[in-house]
């Protein structure tokens, strides 16, 4: 019996050892347009979250996590890049404005490495499931861009079939691809968060036994006024087409948190859910039907902290403490190099980037605080609002696209400055009762511009998006 024990010990140890090396898998789950307060661990009292309740009560909240952008391209440019829209030149452009369209000649640069293509570099199997919005152009698909699979479509799922007026360009119907090809046409949207969930997790089944990165980006709640979702959910919130969405991510979430644990990953996996800007319609009080940004101040697609603050919750068993509470800013611009250092490796990559890694925010580090001396709000190439610690100031604009505190160019004479930890709602003004942090912040606003530019004032920092000369619509492959 003892001839054979040692060689079991060590072999069992040796099993022991690799489990304890293996890096960890990493999920990130990117809802579109979803609000501050559309989910119960967030305030909501109208949307039922039972499997995010649990994420957080076993994870943490983090309740000043920002995006880089209101609206959907340049926020997902940010997340994919590590680096502010404007440094990767994905914040504007002649032909799109503020968010690529189909038939774009535009798309993420093939030079910017990105964090599928970073892990990639350390043996991970990565997987994209869900909205792109980075370029529909070949050169510009997930495939090209660090992703061993893609399935999903590559731009908002409000984008169908018509001429856009603006250039005359013919749309196609909304596609659904896998890796580079159409195989839907148009893509049925009501089944789009279950077919992703399913696709999702037949990828994780395929390939839990190493190390692997999944991008899931969802679609809903979406950007059309009205919101899909699958038969099981449609008319069972209390929240219209809105809560029916919300309550079917909240289903998928559980979906993927069980098989993890199924499969015996759990304790391996990073969970990071969030959204990628925040509801674009500001309710009235009582008016839930939409979105809820509350308490928080504005709505999306502007650079309120409605718009830049989204909900966030991160998960993993034994390595996020449970039921705790981030309060410092940090941003989606830090996950690439988050996961690159959780990863045990080191970014080949001499780009200059923005993010920072928040491994010690994400363990629950005692002491760990914000790594940004400050964080910059633009809105297309205007900067709008410079944060630093807890204070926010709204800069005084010569001029005002979708300012969130100015209206009608009906200006104070003076800039705007909240304290957004105790001044949650941004509703009391305090610039005049501290002008040395108006000044100290007018300072780091003037380092952004030196940097990144302002209005119409490229700065020497920034870099040129991807361009394509003749752009094609994504068509179904006929037989």
């Amino acid at each position: 019996m003892k001839t054979y024990l040692l060689p079991l010990v060590i072999v069992l140890s040796g099993l022991s050892l690799f489990a304890e090396e293996r890096p960890p898998n990493f999920i990130v789950i990117f809802c579109d347009n979803l609000g501050y307060g559309d989910i119960e661990p967030f305030g909501s009292t109208v949307h039922r979250t039972p499997h995010l309740n649990r994420m957080a009560e076993e994870g943490m909240k983090f309740t000043h996590f920002c995006v880089t952008a209101g609206v959907c391209t340049p926020s997902r440019a940010s997340l994919i890049s590590g680096s502010y829209a404007q440094r990767v030149g994905m914040h504007l452009n002649k032909r799109d404005y503020h968010v690529l369209r189909p038939v774009s000649p535009y798309g993420l640069h093939p030079d910017e490495v990105t964090i599928a293509e970073e892990l990639k570099e350390l043996d991970y199997a990565t997987a994209m499931v869900g909205k792109w919005h980075l370029g529909d152009q070949e050169p510009f698909l997930p495939t090209r861009q660090g992703f061993d699979y893609f399935f999903g479509v590559p731009y908002s799922d409000d984008m169908t079939a018509r001429i856009w007026n603006q250039d005359g360009s013919h749309w196609p119907p909304l596609p659904l691809m896998e890796n580079e090809e159409v195989i839907e046409a148009p893509a049925d949207r009501d089944g789009l968060t279950k077919r992703y969930t399913e696709v999702a997790m037949k990828w994780i089944e395929q390939n839990h036994k190493n190390p692997f990165f999944l991008y899931f980006p969802q679609a809903m709640p979406g950007s059309t006024s009205t919101p899909f979702s699958s038969e099981a959910f449609r008319g069972k919130s209390a929240n219209g087409p809105w809560g029916d969405s919300i309550e079917e991510l909240d289903w998928s979430t559980g979906q993927l948190l069980d098989q993890l644990e199924e499969l015996g990953i759990a304790e391996n996996t990073l969970v990071i859910w969030t959204s990628d800007n925040g509801a674009p319609i500001r309710p009235e009080p009582g008016d839930i039907t939409r979105g809820s940004n509350q308490p928080l101040h504005g709505r999306g697609y502007t650079t309120s902290e409605g718009a830049f603050r989204v909900p966030t919750i991160v998960w993993q068993p034994g390595t996020v403490p449970a039921g705790t509470i981030c309060e410092e800013l940090s941003t989606t611009m830090d996950l690439l190099p988050t996961f690159v250092a959780m990863a045990g490796g080191e970014s080949k990559s001499k780009l200059k980037r923005d993010g920072h890694d928040i491994t010690d925010l994400i363990t629950g580090v005692e002491g760990a605080e914000t790594p940004y001396p400050f964080f910059a709000y633009y809105y297309l190439d205007q900067l709008q609002a410079i944060r630093s610690g807890p204070w926010k100031l709204f800069l005084k604009l010569s001029s005002f696209p979708r300012h969130p505190h100015y209206r009608n160019n009906d200006q104070p004479n003076g800039p705007l400055l909240f304290n957004v930890v105790t001044d949650i709602s941004c509703e009391n003004n305090v610039a005049d009762q501290h002008p040395e942090i108006v000044k100290t912040l007018s300072t780091y606003a003037a380092e952004m511009r030196e940097d990144l530019g302002d209005t119409g004032k490229p700065g020497p920092g920034m870099r040129k998006p991807g361009k394509v000369t003749t752009p094609v619509p994504v068509v179904m492959i006929k037989e």
